[in-house]
């Protein structure tokens, strides 16, 4: 399934962090914006740990489900379709 993660965090160390760690997890879309493709216990998981990288009481991150139906509805201008990563690689 598709999770998109969308943050606002306004410490440039704490937002540097968690975007680094995003990026071991899914495609940046946009600057505070990243498309993962994940079940749903590496969703939990990857919830667990980004709490633990913000502060509730400063920072917003959301996690959208996106269904399976809904991707394949998807439009973008500019920018490829969600994709999921290949399962994969040839050295």
């Amino acid at each position: 399934m598709l999770v998109v993660v969308v943050y606002d965090i306004s410490d440039d160390k704490r937002r540097l962090k968690l975007s680094n760690f995003l990026e071991g997890h899914g495609r940046r879309v946009q600057y505070s914006v990243f498309e993962c493709f994940l079940s749903l216990e590496e969703m939990r998981q990857l919830y667990q740990k980004v709490q633990g990288k913000v502060k509730a009481s400063e920072d917003s991150v959301r996690f959208y489900w996106i269904s399976q139906d809904a991707v394949s509805r998807v439009l973008t201008i500019g920018s490829p379709l969600p994709e999921p990563p290949p399962t994969c690689y040839i050295v």
